[in-house]
């Protein structure tokens, strides 16, 4: 296999941060916080200049550049941008677009981090949200107030339930900034930007990275409105850690085939867990029965590592599984190379209420799964008796 990251598409970006390093094979590790500066003349320059490469860190720094081209060619993108967390991105995003009175319109089915971020401090900032169907492009356009409309934010694939938004539709929103997490699907699973999007995000601590060693965020899009959030962030202060970023531009050599094997496990397991007695309902885009296969079809590349499912038996019958599990770890993040197994209710959605939550389909006995590497049929023995 030649150096380099598959698209998904069938091309191949052979970069992935090697910018500016010459013949050696991985980038080096800037640690530095500051830069000295010739004379006066040149401080004042790199003060004022945008994304200056070497005068503070929090400004920007090289080992992190070289993962936002990585992330930039990946997307598509004109620039990329790199915080210190997922939410790191999304609230630099929100507060960098947003004022006192402005309007946003966001999915439902969102992070319940994003949620509460949209119904908290945003909310006391005087921005106000309305919280549509994702799945419903329609909803999304007629939520939309003219002039009043700064931000319209989704989350596709959706976390637990996978849900997918019309990214077509979304890009054709005139007037409010359109935001995509797009998380669950990795920039190899699927091109947001292809589709008139403004901003994709990342929590590449997930997918991106791949190996549950790294907390970093990431945002792609047009190179003006990038530097527009850059020029907030600096200010928010959400700073990557250099050797998280470069400890992502190795996790995104091994994307292409982590995801491959990812998404065809947690295909096979989608599968299985779809004709068992014990199991009300299984969310996985690549099941013929998801309610939206014919928009996965058309939208994403791979279908990815994640999968979610609901026992018939409520919350003893998710107790009895989600503590039962050996091979199968337990913890609520994703995109690793370990299988995680985490119950949303009492973990990723717990701030939410009881009400909540069972508005957007999280139950009681609802389980969310993010596949790693292992083999499919060791999974599966893992997971069935427990049944």
């Amino acid at each position: 296999m030649t150096d380099g990251v598959d698209r998904g598409d069938g091309t191949r970006v052979v970069s992935a941060g090697r910018s500016g390093f010459g013949r050696a094979l991985a980038g080096p590790l800037w640690s530095a916080a500051v830069w000295e500066s010739a004379d006066l003349d040149e401080g004042r320059r790199r003060a004022t200049g945008s994304r200056p490469g070497e005068f503070y860190a929090r400004y920007s720094n090289p080992t992190v550049r070289a993962f936002e081209e990585a992330i930039t060619e990946l997307e598509g993108a004109e620039d990329a941008l790199a915080f210190g967390s997922g939410m790191g991105a999304i609230s630099s995003v929100l507060l960098a677009l947003c004022s006192s009175g402005d309007h946003v319109v966001a999915s439902r089915q969102l992070y319940a981090g994003t949620s509460a971020l949209l119904s908290g401090p945003l909310a006391r900032f005087g921005v106000s949200t309305t919280f549509v169907d994702g799945t419903d492009a329609e909803a999304i356009a007629a939520a939309v107030e003219p002039g009043r409309t700064t931000v319209v934010i989704v989350e596709s694939p959706s976390n637990p339930l996978l849900g997918v938004v019309d990214l077509a539709a979304l890009g054709s929103i005139a007037g409010p900034f359109t935001v995509v997490d797009a998380t669950f699907a990795t920039p190899l699973g699927q091109r947001t930007l292809d589709f008139g999007v403004d901003l994709v995000v990342h929590s590449a601590t997930k997918g991106i990275s791949g190996h549950n060693d790294v907390t970093l965020g990431v945002i792609a899009g047009e190179r003006d409105l990038v530097e527009a959030v850059w020029a907030y962030s600096v200010l928010h202060g959400s700073v990557a850690s250099p050797a998280d970023a470069q400890s992502a531009v190795r996790g995104l050599r091994t994307l292409d085939v982590r995801l491959a094997r990812q998404s065809a496990s947690a295909l096979e397991l989608a599968r299985r867990l779809e004709g068992h007695s014990s199991v009300a309902a299984v969310h996985h885009p690549g099941l013929e029965s998801h309610p939206q296969a014919a928009l996965v079809r058309a939208q994403m590349h791979s279908t990815g590592s994640m999968l979610s499912f609901e026992l018939t038996g409520g919350l003893e019958a998710a107790r009895r599984l989600h503590d039962g599990v050996s091979l199968v770890r337990r913890a609520t993040s994703l995109g690793g190379t370990e299988t995680l197994m985490c119950h949303p209710a009492s973990t990723t959605h717990v701030s939410l209420s009881e009400k909540e939550r069972r508005s957007i389909g999280v139950t009681d006995g609802l389980l969310r799964v993010s596949v790693g590497l292992e083999d499919v049929d060791d999974l599966w023995s893992d997971l069935s008796p427990l049944l």
